[in-house]
């Protein structure tokens, strides 16, 4: 039941606000994690990291680019779109952009934790802050939407 009493192009433009929105919220915190992960590699303890300290570090640094482009690519959609008539498939292509960005960004948020709890207290620590992080992320972007969503839509018959 459409309860907004919208036309589908208001619809999708609201969809399309709303979702830019979303992803200016999430970008600033994806921006402080890149700034902080640049930083790292050029801190005097940097060069003490064993292998696995910096195969994580270049892993989450990579994931953490990987959920920017993402995030960001909603834009560069929009600009080559926008006056194609085709916002349904703007706000549909964005909307998958910004999902696969969270799963990349979970990753990352995972990583940056396991890296910098494994450099502090060691690597059973870091193993199982960043698996806790993990865990805990997707609880929150994943699990629970979803249990949401089924109850609403149990709810609406």
């Amino acid at each position: 039941m459409d309860e907004r009493n919208e036309t589908p192009l208001e619809r999708a433009d609201r969809n399309f606000g709303e979702l830019l929105q979303e992803l200016r919220v999430i970008q600033t915190g994806v921006q402080f994690l890149f700034a902080f992960l640049l930083t790292l590699a050029f801190t005097s303890r940097f060069p003490a990291l064993d292998t696995v300290q910096r195969a994580t570090y270049v892993t989450t640094l990579l994931l953490t680019v990987i959920a920017a482009a993402l995030f960001t690519a909603p834009a560069a959609v929009h600009r080559v779109l926008f006056q194609l008539g085709a916002k349904r498939l703007i706000v549909q292509v964005s909307a998958r952009l910004a999902a696969y960005g969270m799963v990349a960004l979970v990753l990352a948020l995972s990583g940056s934790v396991l890296l910098v709890v494994d450099v502090t207290v060691g690597r059973g620590g870091g193993i199982a802050a960043g698996a806790g992080t993990f865990c805990v992320c997707t609880g929150l972007w994943g699990l629970l939407p979803w249990l949401l969503r089924r109850a609403v839509l149990r709810r609406d018959g």
